[in-house]
């Protein structure tokens, strides 16, 4: 039976793993027959609310930005069955896999705010590079596959970010990836360098389709272990 190790990254769509890619890849690998086991890194991160809030001080609903932690707040998604990414092991898991959400993009690199210049949190970039390096599939959903593009944008591997004129898919390009544009349910597979990713709601508009894509994900991965 396959084992995939899945990287959270916080819980919600805008400060942590968006919650409809997580749950659609748990269910395709279960569905599948395999067995999947979350883990998270530690560390502290700003709170962006979930519903729009009007930032004045007259009507009283200025926030005040609140921290929490990265590896509490997964603990939510995972109905606190969680270990530290620190006690990861490729040679214990079939595969490593990251759903998107910002907090990919904040809490597991720093695109959200540098951009280009971005850096990768240490454990993270270790799990993707020994994952790789040991030679076993690395996949990612919606702006996830980013933190995969900085890391192993040097070995020029193929992934998509939806379209491929958008901001990600031009900084991924910049890191030395080729980028494949990709409908909502596609999946970009790199035979050669074992790297699966689906836009998500880079592209999606209905959650149907991210439940496809991630079918079609864990599909794409069954095939390319037939």
């Amino acid at each position: 039976m396959k084992k995939i190790a899945i990287i959270l990254s916080g819980c919600g769509n805008r400060d942590g793993s968006e919650l409809q890619e997580s749950l659609s890849l748990m269910l395709a690998i279960d569905r599948q027959g395999w067995q999947y086991q979350c883990f998270a890194p530690e560390g502290m991160f700003e709170v962006v609310p979930h519903i729009d809030v009007e930032d004045t001080e007259e009507e009283g609903t200025l926030l005040d930005m609140e921290q929490r932690d990265i590896f509490v707040e997964s603990a939510r998604i995972a109905r606190g069955n969680l270990l530290p990414l620190e006690q990861y092991r490729p040679a214990d898991y079939d595969c490593l896999a990251l759903p998107g959400g910002m907090g990919a993009a904040r809490n597991l690199s720093t695109f959200a705010f540098d951009g280009p210049r971005m850096e990768v949190v240490d454990s993270v970039a270790d799990a993707i590079l020994e994952t790789y390096r040991a030679h076993k599939p690395v996949v990612a959903m919606c702006i996830a596959p980013m933190v995969v593009a900085k890391v192993l944008g040097r070995y020029e591997v193929q992934l998509t970010l939806g379209p491929a004129d958008n901001q990600a898919s031009q900084v991924a390009s910049g890191f030395g990836c080729k980028v494949q544009a990709c409908g909502p349910t596609d999946v970009c597979v790199d035979t050669e360098h074992k790297v699966l990713t689906t836009p998500a709601y880079m592209a999606a508009t209905h959650i149907s389709e991210i439940f496809d894509g991630a079918a079609n994900l864990v599909a794409a991965l069954a095939r390319m272990w037939a």
